[in-house]
Formats: C-alpha cells, sequence, structure tokens
C-alpha cells in the first residue's frame, strides 16, 4: 500500500469514528486541535456554517472535541458567538487537555465530558508579545506586580523591576485578567446552569436561585483564576480537582461505549495530525481544515 493509499485509509477510518460517536451523541461532531487565536478565527468560523449546512441532523446540537494548549480569550468569546448562532446545544469533550483559554471556552458549554485522564487549566489570559510570535500569560505578570508592591521593604531588583513596567501594558493584563473572569462566570450562568433549578446537596429539593448560580459561577471563576492555588499556569485539573470545585462534570470513564467513541476518534485523528506536524486542525463527517 502507498502511502497516499494509507492516508486515504486512515482518513476513511477517522470520518466513520467521527460518524459513530455522532450518531452516539445524536450530535453534529468537530474536533479542534491547535491555539484560540485570532488567525484561526475565519476558518473556525466558515467551518462551523459548512457543518452546519451539510448535517442531516435535527436535534441543534453540537459536540466539539478540544485539545488545545490555550490562547486569546477574546477569540473564545467569537467562537462562541459563532457556535451558538447555529446550534441550540453545544457540548464540549476534553479526551486530553483544554488550558487556559480552552477552559474559558469549555464554561461556554451546556455539559462538560472527561474521563479520568483527562485536563482542563487555571483560567489565565494570554496576551501578545510585541512582535506578534505569540502569547505570554498575563496573570504571572501581575501576581509577580502585586507581590513587589507589597513588600514592606523593597531590595534594589524590585526598585529596578517597579521602574521597568509598562502602565499600559499593565492596564492591558489586567482587563484581560477581568474579561477572562466575566466571561466564565457569564457562560456558566447562562449554559451550564440554566438546568440548574433545584438544589441536590444542600437544601436538598429547594429551588436555586439566579443570586445563588451567580455566587456559585463567581466562586468557580475565583477558583480558576488564583494561581496561588494551583501554583502554575500548566497545571493540569483533573476530575476530581474540578469537582472540589463544585463544576460539574461528565465522567464517561466508566462509559465504554462512550469512552471507545471517544478514544475511536480522538486518538486516531490526534495522532494522525501529530505526525503530520499540523499546529491546527479542524475536522468533522464533511471536510477538515488546516
Amino acid at each position: 500500500m502507498s502511502a497516499v493509499d494509507l492516508d486515504d485509509a486512515i482518513s476513511e477510518q477517522i470520518r466513520k469514528s467521527a460518524k459513530k460517536l455522532e450518531d452516539l451523541l445524536k450530535s453534529d461532531v468537530i474536533y479542534y486541535h491547535g491555539q484560540i487565536h485570532p488567525f484561526y478565527f475565519q476558518k473556525f468560523r466558515d467551518f462551523i456554517e459548512s457543518v452546519k449546512a451539510s448535517s442531516k441532523r435535527t436535534e441543534s446540537s453540537l459536540t466539539i472535541v478540544l485539545r488545545t494548549p490555550g490562547g486569546s480569550a477574546e477569540t473564545a468569546d467569537r467562537f462562541v458567538t459563532v457556535v451558538r448562532q447555529h446550534y441550540r446545544t453545544v457540548n464540549f469533550i476534553v479526551p486530553d487537555a483544554a488550558m487556559s483559554a480552552g477552559t474559558i471556552f469549555c464554561m461556554s458549554g451546556d455539559k462538560i465530558y472527561m474521563d479520568y485522564s483527562s485536563a482542563l487549566g487555571p483560567i489565565d489570559p494570554q496576551v501578545m508579545v510585541p512582535d506578534g510570535s505569540g502569547y505570554i500569560p498575563a496573570l504571572g505578570y501581575l501576581d509577580k506586580v502585586d507581590e513587589i508592591t507589597k513588600k514592606a521593604n523593597l531590595s534594589p531588583a524590585d526598585v529596578v523591576f517597579l521602574k521597568s513596567l509598562d502602565l499600559a501594558k499593565l492596564a492591558l493584563y489586567e482587563q484581560a485578567r477581568d474579561l477572562s473572569i466575566d466571561l466564565l462566570k457569564n457562560w456558566l450562568v447562562q449554559y451550564k446552569f440554566k438546568d440548574w433549578n433545584v438544589h441536590r446537596t444542600h437544601g436538598v429539593g429547594s429551588p436555586v436561585t439566579a443570586e445563588e448560580k451567580s455566587q456559585r459561577a463567581e466562586e468557580i471563576a475565583a477558583a480558576l483564576s488564583n494561581h496561588k492555588k494551583w501554583f502554575s499556569h500548566g497545571r493540569a485539573l483533573n476530575i476530581s480537582k474540578l469537582k472540589e470545585l463544585r463544576l460539574e462534570i461528565d465522567d464517561y470513564s466508566s462509559d465504554q461505549k462512550l469512552r471507545d467513541a471517544i478514544r475511536g476518534y480522538n486518538d486516531m485523528l490526534s495522532a494522525y495530525t501529530d505526525r503530520m506536524g499540523r499546529q491546527f486542525h479542524l475536522h468533522s463527517c464533511f471536510k477538515e481544515v488546516t
């Protein structure tokens, strides 16, 4: 079998796996691999429009298999606008990891599916470096400024650091932090908590108020953005850590049928994407974009 024939065979198997997962979830399914970057917005918008136009499903449901190191919260916001324009229900599957802006993106979902090996990450707004070559996490910078300004006695190195601060950049980092937290709070209340109508632990059976939903969302946002709690921007937060935050996750670890369908699609496609060296990849039953 030639390399071309082998790639065609792999692509067909991946397509069949995507279709199997769609039928099981009764939802359109797409795979997103790569940074959440403004450069990819038009590709993402056009891809979602194409998937919706090609789909014969009637459920108005989209499931995003997400694999990302993070990126721009502003771009995640624009992605949410796109998917909610075309679908009533949007769910996320995180078979591997969705970090930072990926975590923020997931919070816009009605459901988040993970298994015991999956991970989200602490939220941290990513700000483009001046030369446009990539992102840096803003909270680490802000935490350092906060740590130094609270010192009773500043060292010479601290003084040099404070004098070097770009106040416009500092304001940009603060705005990015506030936007990330605000998006997460609003999306949790609007989507994740929309069917949370009665208490299931404290005050079992009593109605959940809008104020209680907002308070719970604020607690989760504060915890996920607290780097002193997690110590690292890249810390992997598994299901047990997320449940400590009282964030409801749909755990498919023991659902053999669903787990096999997810891994059958994700693992083969991820391996193929990595082998081809693709930094960005969108896939569905109908088309793929790199």
